[in-house]
């Protein structure tokens, strides 16, 4: 069975253990290249270059992810009722998605911590995902 990539101590407090980065430090906020975006866990492919944007929140936004990438689930942690997103793939914690903002036509914004993602660039080859069987 495969292991997923190594995670150094504030990556594995991310998307371990669901934590965030702080707003605006992110490696990929305001990062404008093509290409895709995957997770830094297990490489799957997340989301596309053509559908980020600017939102100003602080983090890298996306109204669409690639399909079948991403997972929802209920977060009722700090008090709020929010909707988590994590990998499909390793269930690593991304972010949360919000709707009904209007900041797009889509009216969905992905805010996802950088160090969730690594990012390749268009027309280079990603490296494989990683695939671990069920526990």
């Amino acid at each position: 069975m495969p292991d997923y990539n190594p995670l150094n101590p504030f990556e594995s407090d991310v998307i371990l253990r669901k934590g965030t980065e702080r707003a605006f430090a992110g490696e990929f906020t305001d990062h404008e290249a093509d290409g895709t975006y995957i997770c830094r866990q297990c490489n799957a492919p997340l989301y596309r270059s053509d559908d980020k944007f600017h939102s100003g929140c602080g983090w890298p936004s996306f109204d669409d992810e690639i399909q079948g990438a991403v997972e929802r689930h209920r977060d009722v942690s700090h008090g709020m009722v929010r909707v988590e997103i994590v990998c499909a793939n390793c269930k690593g914690h991304l972010g949360h998605v919000f709707e009904g903002e209007r900041m797009t036509t889509k009216n969905t914004r992905h805010c996802v911590n950088s160090v969730s993602m690594r990012f390749v660039p268009a027309g280079t080859q990603p490296p494989a995902k990683i695939v671990r069987a069920p526990r």
